[in-house]
């Protein structure tokens, strides 16, 4: 929980990571591409008191739980693997630790697991084993991930349909997908968001929450979410340009409120791309510039919701009553004139007309 100004915030951050890019670990150069590339976006885009070492960087299951929970004011984290076997020898995204910590604090850590629909009838299988053993409610999806010869796929996909009505049949309702920044090595154009239109539509029973909202591809993510009540923006990569570009965030939250409310928008550290702490205190106390007039200001409701309060909705997370959002009073006028009798009323009104 996170207090300031004597209001309290529930703080759900919607996207973790533990991985493992050691050298050891590293199948071919692409791998080093890879969490090189991760260290990019740390070290430009974060507050230079965040840095870390490159060496810590490779791996850190060592501090995740002080850097989330004690340091990080977070009260729920989501684990959102990406595994990468073209990459990395074991993976990337840790499955069996992350797993073993998230059993261990079910009240602190939920994990949601990957698939890939390139792997067939074999990879069918496999997630359904995992759904049962992993109690999965959401799983993370990398489009642009290499397989063999494939430098990705599409959500509209024969077989990746094949998936998602597996998904729905296990009860998975929460599909996280990459569709923002390209990160070497991988195809800027395999994580384009236009396939999130078709499945959205057809699988109106799945949530599709989009990661990095779409970037750099906002506008498209913008007109296809606010048509498609079930999908949703991570703000994970949109959140470090609260320090290092305000405008360009107010920019990116803007438009995300305009076009689909605050009821849609999930905050998402990326961690340990940045670290939680600094980005929920600078995102409570961070305003919409008032010379940007053509985007509506941020309130405390809102960041309530986004923080934590709309992912907890979508998981199922108990939240204390006290750090809810209290309900809007609906608005009931009294009508201008009482009429004892309504029928007798619109009887004297169609002899007026006629």
């Amino acid at each position: 929980m996170y207090s300031k100004d004597g209001t309290d915030y529930f703080i759900l951050d919607a996207h973790i990571a533990l991985w493992d890019a050691r050298p050891e670990n590293l199948r071919n150069i692409h791998g080093k591409q890879f969490i090189d590339c991760f260290y990019d976006y740390h070290r430009n885009l974060s507050p230079e008191s965040e840095h870390w070492s490159y060496d810590q960087y490779l791996y850190y299951a060592d501090r995740l739980m002080k850097d989330l929970f004690e340091d990080g004011y977070v009260d729920h984290a989501i684990f959102q693997p990406a595994i990468l076997g073209e990459f990395y020898r074991n993976g990337f995204g840790q499955t069996e630790q992350a797993l073993a910590l998230a059993q261990a604090h079910p009240d602190k850590l939920t994990y949601n697991h990957a698939f890939d629909p390139r792997f067939g009838e074999r990879g069918l299988e496999q997630l359904r084993r995992d759904a049962e053993r992993m109690n999965l409610k959401g799983v993370k999806l990398y489009t642009a991930e290499w397989q063999g010869e494939s430098r990705g796929y599409k959500l509209t996909d024969p077989w990746s349909y094949r998936y998602l009505e597996a998904c729905q049949e296990l009860g998975i309702k929460n599909i996280h997908v990459h569709k923002g920044p390209t990160i070497r090595p991988l195809d800027r154009d395999a994580f384009d968001v236009a396939d999130i239109d078709a499945v959205a539509s057809d699988f109106t029973d799945l949530n599709f929450v989009v990661e990095h909202c779409g970037l750099p591809r906002l506008e498209d993510f913008c007109w296809i979410a606010t048509q498609e009540p079930n999908v949703y923006a991570g703000l994970a990569v949109a959140m470090p340009f609260i320090h290092s570009r305000p405008r360009y965030f107010a920019q990116i939250i803007g438009e995300l409120m305009y076009w689909i409310g605050d009821s849609r928008i999930f905050f998402s550290s990326d961690y340990a791309i940045w670290t939680p702490k600094w980005l929920v205190e600078k995102f409570v106390d961070f305003q919409i510039p008032e010379d940007m007039t053509e985007y509506a200001p941020l309130t405390t409701d809102s960041k309530k919701r986004i923080l934590g309060l709309n992912a907890a909705a979508l998981y199922d997370i108990p939240v204390p009553a006290h750090l809810q959002v209290a309900p809007e009073p609906l608005n009931v006028e009294e009508p201008a004139v009482k009429v004892d009798n309504p029928r007798a009323a619109e009887s004297e009104l169609m002899t007026g007309m006629a």
